[in-house]
């Protein structure tokens, strides 16, 4: 099937109520908005369904866990094939008893699963207690096939790691979507909070640069947690060019719905005069497997 020269891509960032079907009604309004735009491929925030219970260590909180597929893959299935748009969809799954994992689901625009990714770097920090819940990923970083083509579907704390980025855009991914849950601890803010921002821009752009791809950050937003504490969700999400040139960033304080066109040609174009693909050095990374070179 042929794909598009160009196309759009949405996406949604949101603040989340403590009710999950209230999360997911406006994570439907989001979806139809960016469609009415002419979105193709509309992705939402890390784990949306739920304010970010990982703030805590709590074996309660697995009972927030569902299959896939489940209700929130049926609900937003059936929305995709109302609306013929993909959708990327983060979830908390439950794979087995005991077993657990952050997904990234792609439901195409006949509203069936086309394809899913299990985050495979799990964070462990003050309030990001993710390694309690996740099992990592053991899918490999696939480039997942849509009606607009292959797109990559990969999540928050893997934004900080080339390797992922690179695995995904040699599969043939066009776009990378990350759907993200990235926030200042408020004691912080003040301090560092800009300089935090400008990083996870910094890193993502300079994927979107050295595999010649689009790169879609797409956070949520707000406060969660109790007050003078918890986490402060910034926002921002944002879109990049294959030259890192960002296209369009959401507010850091408010609810957005960004769309963006993609254009091949414009990819092709970048590609051609900074060939980075071409000119790796595959015969020489072997040691890149391990975790440190002896000096």
């Amino acid at each position: 099937m042929a794909v598009p020269t160009r196309f759009r891509i949405g996406c949604v960032q949101m603040r989340m109520a403590d009710d999950a079907a209230a999360n997911l009604e406006r994570a439907a309004t989001g979806i139809r908005e960016a469609a009415g735009r002419g979105a193709a491929v509309v992705c939402l925030p890390e784990l949306f369904r739920t304010p970010y219970f990982c703030q805590r260590e709590d074996a309660a909180c697995f009972d927030l866990a569902e299959p896939i597929p489940g209700p929130t893959t049926d609900a937003l299935g059936a929305l995709a094939r109302e609306l013929g748009v993909t959708v990327v969809v983060s979830l908390f799954e439950r794979r087995a008893a005991g077993v657990y994992h952050n997904t990234a689901v792609v439901l195409g625009a006949d509203g069936g699963e086309r394809g899913r990714y299990r985050k495979m770097h799990i964070p462990d920090d003050p309030l990001f207690y993710e390694k309690f819940y996740f099992t990592p990923g053991d899918l490999g970083f696939p480039a997942i096939e849509t009606a607009v083509g292959r797109v990559g579907a990969l999540i928050c704390w893997d934004q900080w790691y080339p390797e992922a980025a690179r695995l995904t855009a040699l599969a043939g991914a066009d776009v990378l979507f990350y759907p993200t849950a990235i926030a200042w601890h408020p004691s912080e803010k003040a301090e560092s909070g800009e300089a935090q921002v400008d990083a996870w821009q910094t890193i993502q752009r300079a994927h979107a640069i050295a595999n010649g791809v689009y790169v879609a950050a797409v956070n949520r937003v707000g406060h969660e947690g109790p007050a003078g504490g918890g986490l402060e969700f910034w926002g921002a999400s944002f879109v990049a060019d294959p030259f890192g040139r960002v296209l369009a960033e959401a507010p850091r304080d408010a609810e957005a719905v960004l769309v963006v066109e993609v254009d091949r040609r414009l990819q092709e174009e970048i590609r051609r005069h900074w060939p980075f693909l071409r000119d790796r050095r595959i015969d020489a990374y072997a040691p890149i497997t391990r975790r440190l070179l002896d000096p």
